[in-house]
């Protein structure tokens, strides 16, 4: 049947039809030829029963022609002529000409206007602005950056946020917006094109902006992608004098590689060791997430770095209570190193900053900020060291080293650390387990179900401090990273609610979106991966002074967050004021920025920087955020660290009043 359909004759119409077809293909001419004799074999027939039809029409048949002329003639815009057909030819070919110039004019604009419709849908054009944001690369935390840059920028009569990455710029202005929704006169600019290009990077004017922030991509090179940019940034500045670059890379071994590239304006983080600290602070206090993203963020109080001339030579002591709702934690050293946590004795140095989390940059002094401490209502400034802790590890990936790593340098003395993988992951585990176990922690594995623990094992969940889940990397399962994760909650809280006591877990997200899907409990937690450093570049963007302040607070042994009960500083039912806190948190190296209420048994939001002269009755429930060192890098009771040389001990006047540790400045 195809045979005999191949060599049927062609019809008359499919003849006509390819001859049209052919003679379409031959010139621009040939179409203007078409197009004017159809629209006179139009015209001209119509126009010809216009005159007929019409009982005003001439009644001689040169009268009536000459109507059907100037009907046709004001029809195609050729002009209406009459007289000799010399003249009548010269308006057409007038008519004709001024014809195709219109129509050359507008088929001229209309191709400009697409053109240019089309360079700016793919983000091409240049962005011509002076102090604002640069966002380099696309990924999950891209909305976290963008946010809190729209707030920074809002302060500008004219905020503008450009982002460039390699996708569709429409589709990344659409995905922004409906993310973050009104942005109050603040700008978002997307642009398309590779980051590590000069060229496209020349598109968003970074030489003239107020800071550069390159983002890790979700992808497998995301490390060496941030290399080639801030390469590409070298290469576009130069090494003159620039805006601050902030970027990050997921894992250690390019860190110092990146640092390199980004030379001497550049601030490089590591996500994977920052989520990984993240999750080891948060287990020991669940209720510390939501606190760090609002410590972070840059609404109500955070952390802040004041220029205070007439702070030189006060001890930290009295600079903890010389604010009314500022609370100092340490100095800024000239060189830019970040002391933290200071013996209440220790000096402020010339040139010194102070580090205070504040509601603002300029925070009010008060002159009764001694008569508000009640001394005879502190708790006793000496403690017993608290139990070892247990916990337990459910999943396994490249974070799963570094948690338990850092577990084993800085838990207290015969912890415990129980961790359960799926089979698969159980190989690496072991031969983790076999290095690390021993010392302060003892570590065991397990194989098992990370979806049924308590059954797969024989787990007693509840005889636990806390629970961490960790979901599979991204690209080793066929399934979403989160997917496993949320069903290890799942199968949690089902537990929980069966048993009728709350558990303490905290979970690592991949996706913000998860975090809404993540069935916690009342006394869970979840830490969506990268978040946290987002948050960090964000904030050494606005302020790059503060680079070496987070360094030090999400450091093995530097300075770290903790919510400790309040009874550790004022005995419970006891009423007092905040500045009591400060002045009992003093005696034991830490400084309080904050309390957590627990009205009727249910914990409340963190009140960061509350005015000392607050007073309230204190409950056992109650809890006490404070900025503390490790355990062994405590002050002794004479003012002294108890582990020579570090940071602080060589600040620290003895009664003679030289320093004894090298000289400042």
């Amino acid at each position: 049947m195809a045979v005999e359909r191949r060599q049927r004759a062609a019809s008359c119409r499919d003849r006509a039809r390819y001859a049209f077809d052919r003679t379409l293909a031959r010139s621009t001419g040939t179409l203007l030829g078409w197009l004017a004799v159809c629209c006179l074999a139009v015209v001209v027939p119509v126009s010809t029963l216009l005159v007929w039809t019409d009982p005003q029409a001439p009644r001689s048949l040169s009268e009536r022609l000459v109507a059907v002329w100037r009907t046709s003639a004001e029809t195609l815009r050729l002009g209406g002529i009459t007289g000799a057909p010399l003249r009548m030819l010269l308006s057409v070919v007038l008519g004709l000409i001024a014809l195709l110039c219109v129509s050359t004019l507008v088929g001229v604009v209309t191709t400009g206007l697409g053109d240019r419709l089309e360079e700016l849908r793919r983000g091409r054009s240049t962005v011509l602005e002076r102090g604002h944001a640069v966002v380099l690369g696309w990924s999950d935390q891209v909305f976290t950056v963008v946010g809190e840059l729209v707030a920074a920028q809002s302060a500008r009569s004219r905020g503008v946020v450009a982002v460039l990455a390699d996708r569709d710029s429409t589709e990344m202005a659409a995905a922004l917006h409906t993310a973050l929704g009104a942005t109050g006169g603040v700008r978002i600019v997307c642009r398309s094109g590779s980051p590590a290009d000069p060229d496209a990077l020349a598109l968003l004017t970074p030489s003239a902006a107020e800071s550069v922030l390159v983002m890790p991509s979700d992808g497998d090179n995301a490390d060496l992608e941030v290399i080639r940019v801030l390469l590409a940034l070298r290469a576009l500045l130069g090494e003159q004098e620039g805006p601050p670059v902030v970027a990050a890379v997921r894992h250690e071994r390019h860190l110092a590689a990146a640092r390199l590239a980004a030379g001497a304006r550049g601030t490089v983080l590591e996500t994977e060791a920052t989520t990984a600290r993240l999750l080891v602070q948060a287990a020991r206090n669940p209720g510390l997430v939501s606190t760090l993203r609002d410590l972070l963020d840059l609404a109500g109080a955070e952390f802040h770095v004041v220029d205070e001339p007439e702070a030189a030579g006060l001890e930290f002591g009295e600079l903890a209570l010389r604010y009314a709702r500022a609370c100092p934690v340490g100095f800024l050293l000239p060189d830019g190193r970040a002391l933290l946590t200071p013996a209440a004795e220790t000096r402020c140095g010339p040139g010194d900053r102070l580090i205070v989390v504040a509601p603002d940059e300029r925070p009010e002094r008060t002159a009764a900020g001694r008569a508000h401490v009640d001394a005879g209502v502190m708790a006793p400034a000496v403690a017993p060291p608290g139990p070892p802790a247990r916990l337990l590890l459910l999943g396994w990936n490249s974070r799963a080293p570094l948690i338990t790593d850092l577990l084993s340098r800085t838990a207290r003395p015969g912890s415990v650390l129980d961790i359960m993988t799926a089979p698969l992951a159980a190989p690496t585990a072991s031969r983790l387990v076999r290095r690390v176990s021993g010392g302060r922690l003892t570590v065991t594995h397990r194989t098992g179900e990370l979806d049924l623990p308590e059954r797969a094992a024989g787990l007693d969940l509840f005889g636990y401090d806390c629970v961490i889940v960790l979901g599979p990397d991204e690209g080793t399962v066929a399934f979403g990273p989160d997917d496993q994760t949320l069903l290890t909650l799942l199968a949690l809280r089902s537990y929980e609610e069966s048993a009728g006591r709350p558990l303490p877990v905290v979970a690592e997200l991949s996706d913000h979106r998860s975090r809404a899907l993540a069935p916690l409990g009342p006394r869970s937690a979840a830490v969506v991966r990268a978040e946290l450093t987002a948050l960090v570049m964000t904030r050494i963007s606005h302020a790059p002074a503060m680079a070496s302040l987070f360094e030090e607070l999400f450091a093995s042994r530097g300075g770290a967050l903790a919510l400790h009960p309040a009874s550790r500083y004022v005995p419970a039912g006891r009423e007092a004021s905040f500045a009591t806190v400060v002045a009992a948190a003093l005696r034991r190296g830490e400084c309080a920025i904050g309390y957590r209420p627990h009205a009727s048994g249910r914990p409340g939001d963190v009140r960061l920087a509350p005015l000392k002269s607050e007073r309230r009755v204190w409950s056992e429930a109650d809890e006490v955020l404070v900025v503390a060192p490790p355990d062994d890098e405590r002050p002794s009771p004479d003012g002294h660290r108890t582990l020579p040389g570090m940071r602080g001990a060589e600040r620290i006047e003895t009664d003679d009043g030289s320093a004894s540790g090298p000289p400042h400045g």
